[in-house]
């Protein structure tokens, strides 16, 4: 009989996961590891984690010659959730353990020299990945368990050690699977900065909130100190809440990241990055490619503060994930897709001294210096960010005014979009869609206009001279107004706040 054993494991992918088989074959032969099946550097050095391992476990590691291989052995393979499949291979086909003892279940963790069992990133992917190939039964490091949880029809048990997994193989001390306590992870954090803070600037805080009703981005423009950023720190607060879909798809695209490894994401991100940021960290890639921060930011906030000061390759970077709410990563060995479904709300200055057309005042720029920075932000980019708000100073006369904060204010709003997105689901019969994500052809069939309403936007878009996608982004943006105010239909006051909220900074 050979000594040829398998054991499934999974390599994460993308936004997506590859089952594995690790194949071992023990030889005659002076002793030696060999890995193959295009493993990275992390995985060649598993040899010396494993060999320490085992040892350190109080068994046996073979010594003869032994060749491991990560089949399919064209699929690029990273990480050190690898170290714990090539252990129990070696343990089986050694006779420590046998083959049915490890067949229909999946493994997956990083060992340490003692033959601890670490955390290790794509909890979440391996799971899925195993539930699609079939597998029953999932062995994962204790502390990625919270989050493998998420996904359901998958025996989870949550292991320590090498030599605990294996009496547990062996049926000599049994492991306990884990048992979802059905408590739902909820984020009970007060937001730092909410609606009411915020002194006067009624008609940004009314697009704020048409913003988060139908997912739109947005682009604060003003004088320095009037209160962009203040206003975009806010956007998260409104959000509603994190449903359990979403946060298993934030959760997984943390953990693939490394950013969260042990926990369940329950607020939605809010991502700042800064303008020092290259394109790869914005978009993500690199030489393995990670997800970047568009897609950090999936299901929240992206927030670019003082959009000019970004590269401009950067900037138009962003121009098809905004269209499309995917990135493609692309490279010569591997190709990765990651979900990109943000709200992208900037701000930025009218000019370099940031005083431009301000009545109190004088600006210090040169014409030419207040055209190219403006001409940092092409018209493409510009023409897909949905809503254009001009940001005005508040007296100093009303910043100190005695105010009691309820939070009515805020709490208010967070009702209208809560309703808002809860006709879109009824209206789209998903939770995924909003009205920001209406293709043309949809926005045709749900947002109906009569004669009079049509001529009143045909109209003025021609006055305005609006791009065909400025066009139907009005429509959605008005379809979020009347959704707010629980109307059937699209009217032309609707048609004319949206219209307000196109006109450039």
């Amino acid at each position: 009989m050979g000594s040829v054993c398998k054991v499934a494991s999974v390599a994460p992918v993308g936004f997506n996961g590859h089952l594995i088989e690790v194949e071992s074959d023990m030889t005659k032969g002076l002793p030696a590891l060999s890995i193959v099946g295009l493993g990275n550097k992390a995985i060649d050095e598993a040899k010396e984690r494993v060999r320490s391992a085992i040892t350190n476990s109080l068994l046996e590691y073979p010594a003869k010659r032994i060749t491991i291989n990560l089949a399919p052995a064209e699929l690029p393979k990273d990480g050190t959730h690898y170290d714990l499949p090539i252990a129990l291979a070696l343990l089986v086909s050694s006779g420590q353990l046998r083959q049915e003892q490890v067949a229909g279940a999946v493994f997956a963790g990083e060992l340490a020299l003692d033959g601890r069992i670490r955390p290790i990133s794509g909890a979440i992917t391996i799971a899925e990945t195993a539930k699609k190939a079939g597998f029953s039964t999932l062995y994962l490091p204790t502390a990625n368990v919270p989050q493998a949880r998420l996904v359901n029809g998958i025996e989870l048990f949550g292991i320590d050690t090498l030599k605990a997994l294996y009496l547990h193989l062996k049926q000599e001390q049994r492991l306990s699977p884990y048992i979802d306590p059905h408590s739902e992870p909820t984020d009970h954090s007060t937001p730092d900065t909410l609606l009411d803070d915020i002194y006067g600037q009624e008609q940004a805080k009314r697009a704020l909130i048409v913003a988060a009703s139908g997912h739109h981005n947005i682009l604060f423009g003003g004088t320095p100190g009037a209160g962009k950023t203040m206003l975009a720190k806010t956007l998260n607060a409104l959000l509603p809440p994190l449903s359990l879909e979403e946060q298993l798809e934030v959760t997984k695209i943390h953990s693939l990241s490394g950013n969260l490894i042990d926990s369940i994401a329950t607020k939605r991100p809010f991502r700042s990055p800064h303008h020092t940021s290259s394109q790869i960290a914005l978009v993500g890639g690199g030489t393995k490619p990670k997800p970047g921060e568009i897609s950090l930011a999936h299901l929240g906030v992206l927030f670019l503060d003082e959009i000019p000061e970004y590269p401009r390759s950067v900037l138009e970077a962003l121009r098809q994930p905004l269209e499309d709410r995917v990135i493609t990563v692309s490279r010569v060995n591997s190709q990765a897709v990651y979900p990109a479904d943000f709200m992208l709300v900037a701000t930025m200055n009218p000019c370099p001294c940031g005083y431009y057309g301000d009545p109190e005042r004088e600006c210090s720029c040169s014409s030419s210096q207040i055209l190219a920075y403006q001409k940092r932000l092409s018209g493409p980019l510009l023409d897909r960010i949905d809503m254009h708000i001009a940001v005005s100073r508040i007296p100093h006369t009303q910043l100190l005014d005695d105010k009691v904060s309820s939070n009515k204010q805020h709490l208010t709003a967070q009702k209208a979009i809560i309703s808002a997105r809860s006709i879109q689901e009824k209206r789209y019969k998903s939770s995924k869609k909003s009205n920001n994500s209406l293709s043309n052809a949809e926005v045709k069939k749900f947002i109906t206009l009569s004669p009079v309403e049509k001529t009143f936007l045909d109209t003025a878009a021609s006055k305005l001279k609006l791009s065909a996608r400025s066009y139907f982004k009005v429509l959605k943006v008005a379809r979020t107004i009347a959704d707010i105010e629980g109307a059937d239909h699209v009217s032309i006051p609707h048609i004319a706040e949206a219209l307000q909220y196109r006109q450039i900074t």
